[in-house]
């Protein structure tokens, strides 16, 4: 008998099926992403930077309170730029609420829209993947019922009308008086969206009586 006979030969790769393809020195092919698997990051970054109002929303403190300073800012920013000076460009004969509703119709108008159309898209989408009805740091919502309720209020507003109008916004969004709460059980993003445009127009009303009254 040979002394060797019982030494097994060497195996090959191909007769060990443990060897792994870095073995072989053959490149490993990329797999494709199994069914289910998470979207595209920025698929969810881009509804959650405008639900947020670009990471306003996450602010500890009264995140909703700087929702709502957005929407004075981006309407100080569109009233800074456009409005017109009504006098120059309206004649005396012409009432002074065609000339407020010319501007709020051809630039405050347009932009309330634009947040409110896209508000809602987007936190019926982050509230679909918080798994949530209204999360906190949605506060899109906020910016555009301040938003809604300086357009309706159709004019250009000084300083004090400008902080009237947030405070009163801000108390109509806290107390959700009648149909602001009623509104919240809407599906979806119309939940989220709609009891701040119901504080917007309670604002709105505030900032005519306060006219009127002359103050």
């Amino acid at each position: 008998m040979s002394v060797l006979g019982n030494v097994p030969a060497p195996s090959t790769p191909e007769d060990d099926p443990s060897a792994t393809p870095a073995a072989t020195h053959e490149p490993v092919a990329a797999q494709p992403p199994a069914p289910g698997s998470p979207p595209i990051r920025w698929r969810e970054r881009f509804p959650r930077l405008i639900a947020t109002v670009g990471g306003l929303g996450y602010i500890p403190v009264a995140p909703g309170t700087f929702g709502a300073l957005a929407g004075v800012a981006l309407w100080a920013v569109i009233q800074s730029r456009y409005a017109p000076d009504l006098r120059a460009e309206f004649p005396l004969i012409v009432p002074t609420i065609a000339a407020r509703a010319h501007w709020a119709l051809f630039w405050l108008l347009p932009a309330t829209l634009l947040v409110a159309v896209v508000g809602v898209w987007a936190s019926r989408r982050v509230a679909a993947a918080a798994d949530a009805k209204d999360p906190q740091y949605v506060v899109v919502d906020e910016t555009s019922g301040q938003m809604l309720g300086y357009c309706l209020a159709l004019a250009p507003l000084n300083w004090k009308y400008l902080i009237l109008g947030f405070i009163l916004f801000r108390a109509f969004d806290i107390w959700k008086p009648f149909p602001a709460r009623q509104l919240e059980s809407l599906p979806g993003g119309w939940g989220i969206m709609a009891d701040d445009w119901a504080a917007g127009i309670y604002a709105a009303l505030g900032l005519w009586i306060a006219r009127l009254a002359g103050m």
